[in-house]
């Protein structure tokens, strides 16, 4: 394996039955990353984080985590990644710091109250697991992924159940994780988080990749169109239906007129000069490249 290298994957496959869930995935994960697994539900996303965790068994293909092969050493990979699954499968009686202590025992090294402060639990470092509310439970799961510091770390839609602020912290977490040289693999259905924190993304769909690179190389492709919003105190643009050059396709969002143009300036300059003949007073333009969510759903309806 490159030095630079944390994960490769070639030639995935995993069948349930005559279900394919993963077909001839093969990508690679740079050390010190964080890279995105996206698509929607049923894509092949968490079959492939199991398999490199070491929990299924590929039926086909080659998958190296730090020079481990998940299936066949499990013991020294346990020791090299850090793990947030979706559920997780603590005693509903166990308390917060039980879990803390349980689990840095098992890696062999001080139990990391202070990353239960971090995440917003010091109050319940006594709660039983059960009696925690979903956010929180998806909080000591990461404390307890990220405790005996693991140089790769694979969350399993991380934000799922977080309030905005959680979601904020978890965010700042992995960024200092990346920076200290983590390599971070995350899964999700949630595109905008995907586009703030992932520096490369992959695609799946139907247990495929069917595309792969940087947020702004994936939104830089496909039909080419750049966003022209525009927002008028009387909102003229949104009922009157008027053609301007270079656009193929418009949208209405509350009180915005959305133009998809493939020559913006030439879009813009004739919206401007519109608005001033009819006195419609601009309140609000915006031009922007489409957004990963927008590019997927192009992709995926493809």
């Amino acid at each position: 394996m490159m030095k630079n290298m944390a994960i490769r994957v070639e030639g995935l496959r995993k069948v349930y039955a005559d279900v394919v869930a993963v077909d001839g995935a093969t990508f690679e994960v740079h050390r010190g990353e964080v890279f995105g697994l996206l698509g929607p539900n049923g894509a092949g996303k968490t079959t492939i984080l199991e398999c490199l965790e070491g929990l299924r068994q590929p039926d086909d293909g080659h998958l190296d985590v730090m020079g481990v092969d998940p299936s066949r050493n499990g013991r020294k990979l346990r020791n090299v990644i850090g793990v947030q699954l979706q559920t997780s499968g603590l005693p509903a009686t166990m308390r917060v710091d039980e879990a803390m202590a349980f689990f840095c025992a098992y890696h062999g090294v001080a139990a990391r109250y202070d990353l239960l402060d971090r995440l917003g639990l010091s109050e319940k470092r006594s709660s039983q697991f059960a009696l925690l509310s979903v956010g929180q439970q998806r909080r000591l799961a990461l404390a307890l992924a990220i405790a005996h510091r693991p140089p790769v770390l694979f969350l399993d839609e991380p934000t799922a159940g977080l309030d905005v602020a959680s979601r904020s912290e978890l965010h700042l977490l992995i960024d200092e994780l990346r920076v200290a040289g983590t390599t971070v693999v995350l899964a999700t259905h949630d595109m905008a988080e995907a586009e703030k924190i992932a520096a490369r993304v992959a695609i799946l769909l139907g247990g495929r990749i069917v595309a792969t690179g940087t947020p702004r190389e994936l939104t830089a492709t496909g039909e080419g169109y750049t966003k022209v919003s525009v927002r008028t105190e009387q909102s003229l643009l949104c009922r009157d239906g008027a053609h301007f050059p270079a656009v193929y396709r418009r949208n209405v969002l509350d009180d915005y007129t959305v133009y998809f143009s493939h020559d913006p300036a030439a879009t813009v300059s004739a919206i401007l000069h519109y608005l001033d003949e009819r006195e419609d007073q601009l309140v609000d333009l915006r031009v922007e490249r489409p957004s990963l969510e927008e590019r997927f759903l192009e992709i995926t309806s493809t």
